[in-house]
């Protein structure tokens, strides 16, 4: 059986709702791969343990929004068809999270950005509207509160740490830097959620979130780096190079074998 075969009205328009709810489900499961990716090969038991806690996390909550985008999408999708059966185009992750693992200091610096943005994002999402994303924002924001406490904890040993430490981080953060602009960057589908009450705007959650790594980065003794534009929108299927080596590995298995099940 074909993939298209399996994904039902594949070409259909989905709603913004749809669509709000997918962005926030492929940003954590495309970090949660990224953080599998970890597994066995970190620097220490430790820190090897808590990437993987974090991914699992991660992955829970892309599960729980895979099932309710399915729900909104209304076209008899699953969780696993919404993971696995979809193309690059059709994901909406922020660009961000789908940059590669590099050293650990760079896959912390991804993290520590990524998880102070979330935790801006899930204490905002407490209020919204629908009252099922309240529900999944409050049960991430306990998640995401302990990962930014890991992350952050990172970037100031690694940033306070040797001089090559903080160099790398130093590195990493001017690399990853401008992918942070798409975090506030506002499209139709954005106003339409905060319109309705459902979703904040982006440019809601900056100050909070600048101020917030701002504190860290001097902890660490990491300068910010300056603003700079950026080229990609993955939360509107634009993606970098990388995703795609992302779901090759992520879909080989389901796609070998389609309709398994454990």
């Amino acid at each position: 059986m074909s993939n298209t075969a399996q994904r039902p009205d594949a070409g259909a328009p989905q709603s913004a709702h749809c669509r709000y709810v997918l962005r926030l489900a492929d940003t954590s499961l495309i970090l949660a791969q990224r953080l599998g990716e970890w597994v066995g090969h970190a620097p220490a038991i430790e820190e090897d343990l808590g990437l993987a806690n974090i991914s699992l996390d991660l992955l829970g909550q892309a599960r729980m929004l895979l099932a309710y985008a399915g729900e909104l999408e209304r076209r008899g999708r699953s969780e696993d068809d919404l993971a696995y059966l979809r193309e690059e185009s059709e994901y909406f992750n922020v660009t961000l999270v789908e940059q590669p693992n590099g050293d650990f200091g760079q896959t912390i610096v991804r993290q520590f950005l990524v998880d102070a943005w979330l935790h801006e994002l899930h204490e905002h999402l407490q209020q919204s509207k629908d009252a099922r994303l309240a529900e999944i924002a409050a049960r991430s924001l306990k998640e995401t509160r302990y990962h930014l406490r890991f992350s952050a904890g990172w970037m100031i040993r690694l940033g306070d740490g040797t001089a090559a430490s903080h160099g790398r981080v130093q590195a990493a953060l001017e690399r990853l830097w401008p992918f942070t602009n798409e975090l506030f960057a506002s499209d139709e589908v954005d106003r339409e959620m905060a319109g309705a009450g459902i979703g904040p705007a982006p440019a809601a959650l900056q100050a909070a979130w600048s101020a917030r790594v701002a504190a860290v980065l001097a902890e660490a003794t990491i300068v910010m780096p300056q603003a700079a534009s950026f080229p990609w929108f993955g939360r509107q299927g634009r993606h970098s190079e990388h995703l795609g080596y992302v779901l090759a590995e992520m879909q080989s298995l389901h796609r070998a074998h389609p309709g398994a099940s454990w």
